[in-house]
């Protein structure tokens, strides 16, 4: 997967082109990306004790890990990560600038 949760991303392609957001999750094996304020359903949700009213929630569906792609905060840019291997070890490295990408969660 090219990329990792807690990525910042720029949605390429589908209804929500353009948008940029955080990756909440990654679903490795059916290759898809849950992303922030991306992709929104309605869920009709029955009352329960913990929400007595029940009624219609928006929340983030999967989408296609390859419909996301790499954004860089530096350059303001989509980019795709190459890698420098330093002493610490393998880090990202954004193509376009050479800035760090961020590994951190």
């Amino acid at each position: 997967m090219h990329v990792k949760k807690g990525d910042f991303v720029m949605v390429i392609s589908g209804k929500d082109a353009g948008k940029k957001g955080k990756i909440i999750d990654v679903i490795l094996k059916k290759g898809r990306v849950i992303v922030e304020k991306a992709n929104l359903i309605k869920r009709h949700t029955k009352p329960s004790q913990s929400m007595p009213q029940g009624g219609i929630v928006s929340k983030e569906a999967p989408m296609a890990s390859s419909n996301v792609m790499l954004y860089c905060q530096e350059c303001n840019s989509v980019t795709r990560a190459s890698f420098k291997v330093t002493e610490d070890g393998k880090t990202r490295v954004c193509k376009k600038c050479g800035v760090n990408l961020p590994d951190k969660h």
